[in-house]
């Protein structure tokens, strides 16, 4: 923050050795920036102004650096995104060189360009020109831009080898090597684990070498096969192999239940040559460590998390036998083996999709077949895949309040069709009211609400035991009707007419209240948000509720229950985390637009559009408001901010490259973090549209938890929720920011 900046540096000045050592100011906000300059003593550096903003932008801030006398740090960033090609690194310090030489005035010897140090050997083929290009644009960089500088994180290269310090320290000092032979003259690199150039390995340094330089198509693999050679440390698994001692059924059980995949192809392989059919290995084994998993579930010994590891492994073996099961084409293996099918989506109108994936992870391991339809799908869909297929069961989930109203109609639809097969009903906005109230009312067919994953094997599997179905379906509709009775025996709530509302609403007193003139006018786009601005804005809380640890962070952490699993879980996520932001696999997009307004009752008018804002009709007293959001909005002379934000782009190839893998923890992992990503960045929308782009709070000077609860001046009321309710204000947003052309989002 600003004060955080003008505290440490007033604080570092008072100390005569530190005060006669250059200080360079890092942030990625500006604001905090130009704090830091106005509280340096002698010259400083700026880390770092970019065009990604625009050249307008960038030239404003290098004046204002300019005038304090700093040097300049220059990202290879502009409005197309980071420069990731040897012409692109070129072009845009180029670029940059001509506008603050001729424009602004900048020696060159205070100019550090940074072209981008890229991650390599990512195992994607566009990555492995990453090393080679940031060495060829550095030499050509000092070659045609006299005087300036160059810098680049060292680090980000072998994000690829976290924890093998052996291989990353090799892959640091050879680079250093080679690219201060450029003309390379900084880096940002722990210089207390650089390795002598000359002392690394012959085998080591070849193969990393070919790595940087991109010398052979299979670079990578082979740097693979020798690393876990140099690799420095002991794997914590070497502690304790004793159960590798034991029979293959045990070893089997014993890495579904740790979540260990190391073994899990030669122990399955091993058991296929026991057995006298390859699927003996899926029903007998591998069923009987998943049930032990479930068992352990159910109790409440393992988390989620967990659980996902162990799927993992199970699909890891599945995978291996499946080849061997087509082979026996007089038996065809798993289909005929099926427990049952069952067709999974997430209902239309909305796109979360975390927990039915999990979900169908579960089922599918213990047996069923999963025909997983994905997400907004219709409910035509939906019925006509199930007839088809002849489907034993549907299942339904949704996050948003509207896909209860699609799951009803989605129920009614089975009526109208004649269904009879089970209808499961999940997601976090689902309950055991809603669906007795709501949807059994309109299915005459078992509907049953599935709490959590951990229910969701105990549920079905009740379903396809005929001995125990009828009275766990009317178990079902016994407690589904006592719940309709005594909702109708409270929920006697005396309502208002729309006038007498309108009589309550909230007042505000327009006359003595002074609109202030937001700064920015229209649109702005982002087309290429920095991912690394974002982190800090993360709600780690929601991330657990996702894999369904209930908990506030960092408190969870100490949880007697579950917290050991928690800190892992949150381990791997910001490894992960780490992964996506160093190697950009997301694309942060967003698009703000900020318009006059005005209201009239329930309406605000804005640019020709009329949106429409339900008001609270329930009687809460004389005393108590009925509120509309329209409220907000003065008669005359006011405005009205919106905006739409994505993370997504990228996401489905970081889901794919996990599932091909047979990984659908990591696949579940990336979703769930693209998910915090996204609201981190309309958490750091709504901020700037606070201090900068409306500027009604600019002095605003909040932490993350602060943030998180909303303890800033204004609100951001979403299209679906509680305050405005209809969807069809959504469309008018989408047509007045231009939604899908300036992010992509569709």
């Amino acid at each position: 923050s600003e004060q955080a900046m003008e505290t440490f540096l007033r604080l570092i000045a008072s100390e005569p050795d530190i005060a006669k050592v250059p200080v360079m100011v890092d942030s990625s906000k500006w604001t905090v920036l130009e704090t830091g300059l106005k509280n340096l003593q002698g010259k400083g550096i700026v880390n770092s102004i970019s065009m990604k903003e625009g050249e307008d932008e960038f030239i404003r801030q290098a004046k204002i650096i300019k005038n304090y006398g700093a040097a300049v740090i220059v990202m290879a960033f502009d409005k197309k995104g980071q420069a990731d090609t040897y012409d692109r690194k070129v072009e845009i310090c180029t670029r940059a060189y001509h506008i603050l030489t001729k424009k602004v005035g900048f020696l060159p010897e205070d100019i550090i360009f940074d072209p981008n140090i890229f991650a390599v050997a990512t195992g994607i083929e566009e990555h492995n020109e990453y090393g080679k290009a940031f060495i060829d644009a550095a030499r050509t960089i000092k070659e045609t831009l006299p005087g300036v500088h160059i810098s680049g994180g060292v680090s980000n290269l072998s994000f690829s080898f976290r924890g093998n310090n052996g291989v990353r320290e090799a892959m640091h000092s050879a680079f250093l090597y080679h690219a201060i032979q450029a003309g390379m003259d900084m880096g940002i690199v722990n210089a207390g684990q650089l390795t002598i150039y000359d002392e690394i390995a012959p085998e080591l340094k070849e193969r990393v070498e070919d790595v940087i330089f991109n010398r052979r198509n299979d670079a990578t693999e082979r740097l693979v096969e020798i690393a876990e050679g140099f690799r420095g440390v002991k794997k914590t698994q070497e502690k304790d192999l004793t159960w590798r001692q034991n029979a293959v059924e045990e070893r089997l059980s014993h890495a579904l239940v740790k979540g260990i995949t190391d073994f899990v192809i030669e122990d399955t392989e091993e058991a296929r040559k026991q057995y006298s059919r390859p699927i003996e290995v899926i029903e007998g084994p591998l069923m009987d460590g998943m049930n032990v998993v479930g068992d352990l579930f159910g109790t409440g010994k393992m988390f989620l998390p967990q659980v996902v590891k162990s799927a993992r492994v199970m699909k890891k073996a599945v995978a291996h036998l499946i080849p061997f099961i087509d082979k026996e084409k007089d038996e065809l293996g798993l289909t005929d083996k099926s427990n049952g099918k069952i067709v999974m989506a997430t209902v239309k109108g909305d796109v979360h999709d975390i927990g039915k994936n999990i979900v169908g992870v579960v089922l599918g391991c213990n047996g069923y077949d999963v025909i997983d339809l994905g997400v907004m799908v219709p409910s035509e869909k939906i019925l006509s895949t199930a007839q088809d297929i002849g489907a034993d069961i549907i299942g339904l989930s949704g996050l948003i309040t509207p896909s209860l109203d699609e799951m009803v109609h989605v129920a009614s639809e089975m009526e109208r069709l004649k269904f009879d097969i089970p209808l499961l009903i999940g997601g976090a906005t689902t309950s055991r009211k809603h669906t007795a109230v709501k949807i059994e009312e309109n299915y005459t067919g078992p509907t049953v609400h599935v709490i959590d994953a951990s229910r969701a094997v105990g549920v079905v599997s009740k379903l396809f035991n005929e001995d125990e179905k009828a009275d766990f379906v009317d178990g079902i509709r016994k407690d589904f009707e006592q719940i309709r009775v005594t909702r109708a025996q409270k929920t006697a709530t005396k309502t208002l007419s729309l006038d007498d509302a309108r009589k309550r609403k909230f007042v505000v007193d327009w006359d003595s209240s002074q609109t202030l003139k937001p700064k920015l006018q229209g649109i702005k786009v982002f087309e290429d948000y920095l991912l690394d601005e974002l982190v800090d804005y993360i709600d780690w809380s929601p991330f657990f509720h996702a894999w369904e640890l209930k908990g506030v962070y960092p408190k969870i952490l100490s949880n007697k229950k579950y917290g050991e699993e928690a800190q892992k879980l949150i381990d791997d996520g910001q490894g992960l985390l780490q992964r996506i932001v160093g190697e950009k696999l997301l694309t942060a997009k967003a698009v703000i637009g900020i318009y006059p307004a005005h209201a009239e009752n329930e309406t605000v008018f804005s640019e020709g559009v009329e949106f429409n804002f339900s008001r609270q009709q329930v009687d809460k007293g004389r005393n108590q408001p009925n509120y509309s959001l329209a409220d907000f909005i003065a008669p005359k002379d006011d405005f009205l901010g919106m905006f739409a934000v994505t993370t997504g782009h990228g996401l489905e190839a970081i889901v794919k490259e996990f599932e091909d893998q047979n990984d659908d923890y990591n696949a579940i992992m990336a979703k769930v973090l693209a998910d915090r990503l996204v609201e981190a960045l309309a958490e750091r929308m709504h901020e700037r549209v606070r201090k900068e782009f409306w500027g009604y709070a600019s002095d605003e000077q909040m932490s993350n938890e602060e943030l998180i609860r909303e303890k800033y001046k204004g609100i951001r009321p979403a299209p679906g929720y509680p305050s405005c309710p209809s969807h069809k204000e959504k469309d008018k947003i989408w047509s007045l920011l231009e939604v899908a052309k300036n992010t992509g989002i569709t």
